[in-house]
């Protein structure tokens, strides 16, 4: 392995934390770093994971758009480990050039609602207080309605929430998750931590 997960160690051993990791092992072949960190308190991990499951369940926002917003989010964010996961997302929803260009910034690809979506991710990013009613009503002429443009905006925020806690902590990206992600994702993912190589089981 080079290098550690994070900063910290990782957590002492736990149902909770079992579950936690048998769960990623589940899904994704492997524990992932986040997770590592995440887990010492396993029960905010649960927590904050039901939350955004709440926030998405009713949206009125599709499983694209959601993609759009979170790779805007993590690369103007700076958060490589993000960026990897759902780069790899998006491109599932579209395709690898059009993952890429989102999260180089630049949005000739989207439909008119998805552009809007991912500038309004940078913007919130950005400066939330530069944020003027104009903004909101661009949002509105693209075809969000308020519902929408609040769920878009607890979204974002949500993620940069998760992006602080894995970036302060050193979380690192997996070396699987960056070997999963198409090539031109990880090309444009040039921001952030390294990858962790030989990540552990």
């Amino acid at each position: 392995m080079n290098g550690p997960a994070s900063f910290l160690a990782d957590p002492p051993q736990s149902p909770a934390v079992a579950a936690a990791y048998d769960a990623d092992v589940t899904s994704d072949g492997y524990v992932n770093n986040l997770t590592r960190v995440w887990c010492w308190r396993p029960d905010v991990l649960t927590s904050f994971e039901a939350l955004r499951a709440d926030l998405l369940g009713e949206s009125g926002l599709s499983s694209r758009e959601i993609a759009v917003m979170v790779a805007a989010t993590a690369a103007a964010r700076g958060d490589a480990y993000c960026a990897l996961a759902w780069g790899s997302r998006l491109a599932e929803f579209s395709d690898e050039v059009t993952a890429a260009r989102v999260l180089q910034g630049v949005d000739g690809d989207l439909s008119e609602r998805e552009s809007a979506l991912a500038d309004w991710s940078r913007q919130v990013v950005h400066d939330p207080n530069a944020t003027t009613e104009a903004d909101l009503d661009r949002l509105r002429d693209a075809g969000l309605n308020d519902r929408e443009i609040f769920e878009a905006t607890t979204l974002i925020a949500f993620r940069l929430a998760f992006s602080t806690v894995n970036d302060a902590l050193g979380a690192r990206p997996d070396a699987q998750l960056a070997e999963k992600a198409p090539k031109l994702v990880r090309e444009a993912v040039t921001y952030g931590r390294p990858v962790l190589a030989g990540s552990p089981t």
